[in-house]
Order: C-alpha cells, then sequence, then structure tokens
C-alpha cells in the first residue's frame, strides 16, 4: 500500500521539464526580449532627435521652409514611433509566449495532481469501509495491523498535502491567465495606437503635399496663404465639433462646456477638447458595438442596465464601443467612460455595500448589484447643477466628466508634462502610462490641444 502511496505522490511532477531545458529556454528568451529592449533604445533615441527638430521649427517665424520641415520632423517621428511599437508587439508577443507555456504546464501540473488526490481518495475509501476493529480481526499478526494503520496515517497526510499544492498550483494557474489576459489586452491596445499612427503619418504626407501644391514652393505664396486662409472668431465658432458617438456640436458651444469645465475641475479647456478629438479618432478606427456583445457580461453589462434604467434609455439603442480582437469593449458616449468607472462619476452605488468600486474581498459578484442612483453621489451632476442623472451621452454631461477625468489623472497641475501624462493615464491607465510605446496617444492630444487652444486665443484676442 506505502509503494502505491509512493508512486502517487510522485505522478503529479511528471510533467515538469527538466531543469537544464527549462533554464536554456528561458535564456534563449532573455537573450531575444533584450535584443529588442536594445533596438527600441535606439529607436527612442531617434525620436528624441526628431522631437529636437520639430521644437526648432515650431519656434522659428513662420515661413514655408519652417512648416515644411516641421511636417518633415513630426513625419519622420511618427513613423519611428510605429517602428517602435511594432517592436514592443514583438517584444509583447515573447512574453505571451513564455506565459503561454508556463500555463500549459501549470494547467498539465494541476490535472497531475488532480489525478493523484483521485487515487488517493479511493485509497482513503478502502480503509474506511472498514472499521479499525475489523482491521485488527482480519490481520493475520499484531505487526500487519500496525502497518495497516500506519499506511491509513500515511495516506491522511498525502491527503492533506495534495490539497495543498492543489490550492497553490490553481492560485498560480488563476494568476497565469490574468498576466496572459493582460499581456494580450496590451497587444491590442498597441495595435490600435499603430494603426491611429499609420493614419497620422498618412495626413501629414497629404497636408504637406497640398501646402507645396498650393504654394508651388514660393514663400511669397505661401505668405498669402496664411492671410486667406486665416479663420475669422465666427467661422471658429460655427465649425463643427465631433464628438464620439453622438451628434457634432458647433465649436464655440464645445468650448463654453469646456471652459465651464475648466473653472470647475483645474483641466484646461483646450485639453479636454483635445482628448475627446483624440477619442473621436479612435471612434472612427475601431467602429461602434453592442453592449451585449461587445461589453463585459461580469463587469460591466449588469452596471450598464442599471445606468441605462436610470437615465430612462434603451440599453438596446444606446452605442458603445466596439470590442476589439482581444478584451473587451463597451466604452459610453463621447468621453469613452466604461460602465463600471462611469458609476464613480455618474452616482451609482452597490446597495449591498454603498460603495461606487469594489471593497476589499468581493470579486465578481459585487458588479452584479443591484444598484441604485444616489444623486448626492453625481459627481458630475454636482458640478453642472443639474436636476437629473448624469449622462454620458450628453456632450455637455460627456465635456464636464472627460475634464473631471483628467483633472484625477493629474492634469490640473496645468503643465504640459503633467497633461500629457494625464491623457496617456487616460489612455493606458496608470500602470502603462508611461510605457513610451503609448507616447503616440499623448502626443497626439497635446498637438490637438495646441490647436485648440491657438483658436482659443484668436477668439480671447490673444
Amino acid at each position: 500500500m506505502r509503494r502505491f502511496f509512493f508512486f502517487v505522490l510522485g505522478c503529479a511532477f511528471l510533467v515538469v521539464p527538466s531543469a537544464a531545458s527549462a533554464q536554456s529556454a528561458a535564456q534563449a528568451v532573455a537573450n531575444r526580449q533584450q535584443e529588442l529592449q536594445n533596438q527600441l533604445n535606439q529607436l527612442e533615441g531617434q525620436i528624441a532627435v526628431q522631437q529636437q527638430l520639430l521644437d526648432v521649427a515650431q519656434n522659428q517665424h513662420q515661413t514655408l521652409q519652417t512648416q515644411i520641415d516641421a511636417f518633415n520632423a513630426e513625419i519622420r517621428k511618427t513613423q519611428l514611433r510605429i517602428q517602435a511599437i511594432n517592436l514592443t508587439i514583438t517584444k509583447l508577443n515573447g512574453d505571451i509566449g513564455v506565459r503561454n507555456r508556463t500555463l500549459s504546464e501549470l494547467s498539465a501540473q494541476l490535472a497531475a495532481e488532480k489525478e493523484s488526490l483521485a487515487q488517493i481518495l479511493r485509497q482513503t475509501q478502502m480503509l474506511d469501509d472498514s472499521s479499525v476493529v475489523s482491521v485488527a480481526l482480519g490481520s493475520k499478526s499484531v505487526s500487519d495491523f500496525f502497518s495497516d494503520l500506519d499506511a491509513f496515517t500515511s495516506i491522511k497526510r498525502a491527503l492533506a498535502e495534495s490539497f495543498d499544492r492543489i490550492e497553490r498550483t490553481s492560485t498560480a494557474t488563476a494568476a497565469e491567465k490574468e498576466a496572459l489576459q493582460e499581456r494580450l489586452a496590451e497587444q491590442e491596445q498597441l495595435r490600435t495606437v499603430a494603426q491611429l499612427a499609420k493614419q497620422a503619418v498618412e495626413a501629414q504626407e497629404r497636408e504637406k503635399q497640398k501646402l507645396l501644391a498650393q504654394t508651388k514652393g514660393i514663400e511669397a505664396n505661401y505668405q498669402k496663404l496664411i492671410a486667406v486662409t486665416r479663420k475669422t472668431a465666427a467661422q471658429i465658432r460655427s465649425e463643427l465639433f465631433m464628438l464620439r458617438d453622438t451628434a457634432a456640436i458647433p465649436f464655440g458651444q464645445a468650448l463654453t462646456y469646456a471652459q465651464a469645465a475648466e473653472r470647475a475641475t483645474g483641466t484646461r479647456a483646450a485639453v479636454t477638447l483635445g482628448v475627446l478629438k483624440q477619442e473621436t479618432n479612435l471612434g472612427e478606427n475601431l467602429g461602434t458595438g453592442t453592449w451585449r456583445v461587445d461589453m463585459s457580461p461580469t463587469r460591466d453589462q449588469p452596471v450598464f442596465v442599471y445606468i441605462t434604467q436610470a437615465l430612462g434609455l434603451d440599453p438596446d439603442q444606446m452605442p458603445v464601443s466596439k470590442r476589439p480582437s482581444y478584451g473587451w469593449g463597451g466604452a459610453m458616449g463621447p468621453g469613452q467612460f466604461i460602465p463600471s468607472t462611469w458609476v464613480c462619476y455618474g452616482g451609482f452605488v452597490n446597495v449591498k455595500t454603498g460603495a461606487c468600486a469594489p471593497p476589499s474581498g468581493f470579486g465578481v459578484s459585487f458588479w452584479q448589484g443591484p444598484w441604485q442612483y444616489n444623486a448626492s453621489k453625481d459627481r458630475v451632476r454636482r458640478l453642472l447643477g443639474g436636476s437629473a442623472p448624469s449622462n454620458p451621452w450628453s456632450p455637455q454631461v460627456a465635456i464636464m466628466a472627460t475634464a473631471m477625468l483628467m483633472a484625477d489623472n493629474g492634469a490640473d497641475a496645468r503643465t504640459p508634462a503633467a497633461e500629457r501624462l494625464a491623457a496617456l493615464r487616460y489612455f493606458a491607465g496608470w500602470t502603462h502610462a508611461k510605457n513610451p510605446a503609448y507616447a503616440f496617444y499623448g502626443d497626439g492630444v497635446m498637438r490637438f490641444a495646441a490647436q485648440f487652444q491657438s483658436d482659443i486665443n484668436q477668439l480671447g484676442g490673444s
């Protein structure tokens, strides 16, 4: 019986590869990752050079040549960004491969440990079916009796150890699955950024060629073009400001909302508009989805139903962001808030906990609700002074909420570095905000913000 017991203990470890082969594979992966990192570092150096050229061109007197230099530097910088993003994706693929192998090994180990447990349980049942007395009476000798008792004790101990091993392996497997899902979602997000960057390069190249065609490369023609194309205040105000998943509004109206949000939150109006412009571009690239298909069924769908009910809306008619090839979509309105984030801005609380975010120890069950709207918790409504629940599809509400989240991310410091970092946190979260691969999003927001600030200054007479 004890020989069988040792066989059971050993079978859980048959799936573990040799230490030498595992170490060799790990070293090969580490070498490749370091090689990719070195290439990324070189690209970042080249990007920095292009940024310096761009700064010089933008700070000089506006001439045709400085404008062309600025176009060239911006185009080259964005092209380098795309190369860096693609390298990061390649590097991420290596990590995903390692995690897939680790997950496979953990899954095989868990299966073997469960089989080991099953065999131990079968042996325990064989002994438990007979009482100690019957075992003693049936023993041929006293030594056989104590030998059987010793086997019984050993199996009980093995049972406890097997439970412990299964628990540890299950925990490790769950953690590895979560890490793998994060890497896959990050990969998808990077592909989206790369697509946006590619579109930006194409647009910049078209603008440069258009400028050269209009001026025929002559400075005097360029200066005349500037004078002719300079927009009036009325043109700036009436120009349509596109918003994601809702109708466009005049820029003057958007600016009024953004300036009210600036007074309430400290986030510059131009920066808030820059974020909304970048999000609209993302929407054009990704398309629109539906909540039943594109939204997380465990975290966001239950909350979404309560949000739309409180607003008197049909959830099936409300546009949300489309789900990417990996991960979940379901973000709402121009500001692209996912429902589980919106609850803390729009005044929804979990009835059981009275909180809008899960306290320690709560998992998926927290998002199942029930939920209720609490006007005193509606942060956006308090700042707007409204009388109805905040609607994330409303332009005024979306602009205020975007400014609030940007302020929560640090944009109210009102320095270029703080505003850019806040925009990156808006897109990639605090964990990935400083990853150079996401720089294009932050750069894009700041570029749009500069354009909007120029319009704002013209409207203000400065």
